[in-house]
């Protein structure tokens, strides 16, 4: 929320011109708060980077257990075959 010059003569206007410092200062300090919250294109496109990497990690784990268990799978048919 950026104060015009215009915005700061009124309430110069209105409440004084020690009263509507205050108030502008107050003003200005919650818009600094907030434009530090906000997210930039850079931290987006970091979060990206890392939900992909962590998506391909999970997809790596699960190809490696799905071949784990095809193994075990393969392997107890063979045993059963074998013994029977």
């Amino acid at each position: 929320m950026t104060l015009l010059f215009d915005d700061t003569k009124k309430l110069e206007k209105a409440l004084g011109e020690e009263a509507a410092g205050v108030l502008i200062g107050i003003l200005e300090k919650q818009d600094e708060a907030a434009k530090r919250e906000l997210a930039t294109k850079q931290d987006l496109r970091e979060l990206e980077l890392r939900l992909v990497a962590e998506l391909a990690k999970q997809k790596n784990d699960l190809t490696v257990r799905m071949g784990a268990l095809l193994a075990a799978t393969v392997a107890i048919i063979a045993a059963l075959k074998l013994f029977s």
